[in-house]
């Protein structure tokens, strides 16, 4: 694949369409969409007041993360105040956010999709309520979010 360098058993992404820039904050996590200019919100657990059929309480959130599939993204990762750690086991992904440090990953998803997943460090008293949802679409659904500015669309129209 183009653009991909594959160094044994982690893949680095050279030449990523998408970056993400994500800072975990005691007890968020802040999404930026680097490559569109200024796409940013904030991802919070929905309140059980707030779910409908369906969500998974306790791992949804009110603005989950979009991306689109068969391309190359890059997230880059840190903190804002303690060490959090973004970790998605189906995508077996984990990589510190330390306040400081800006961690990379890479990722290619495969498939259309919704991936659950949840701050894996001891970040204080609500860490077992930072959960993470990534919803991966196709590239025209994902095009047409960004122009939309992403939240209102997919916040309101994709469960997950």
């Amino acid at each position: 694949m183009d653009g991909l360098l594959n160094t044994n058993r982690v893949l680095i992404i050279i030449d990523p369409l998408v970056t993400v820039r994500i800072m975990g904050s005691q007890w968020f996590w802040s999404i930026e969409y680097c490559t569109f200019g200024t796409i940013n919100y904030d991802s919070f657990l929905l309140a059980d007041v707030d779910l409908r059929s369906g969500y998974l309480r306790e791992l949804a959130v009110d603005n989950p993360i979009v991306l689109p599939v068969s391309t190359s993204i890059r997230l880059l990762i840190s903190s804002n105040d303690v060490i959090h750690s973004f970790a998605m086991p189906s995508l077996a992904l984990k990589v510190d956010a330390i306040p400081g440090r800006l961690n990379v990953a890479g990722l290619i998803l495969n498939r259309v999709g919704t991936f659950y997943g949840q701050c894996s460090e001891l970040c204080g008293v609500l860490h077992g309520f930072m959960p993470i949802v990534i919803r991966a679409v196709s590239l025209p659904h994902f095009t047409s979010a960004q122009l939309s500015f992403l939240l209102p669309l997919y916040s309101s129209i994709f469960w997950y």
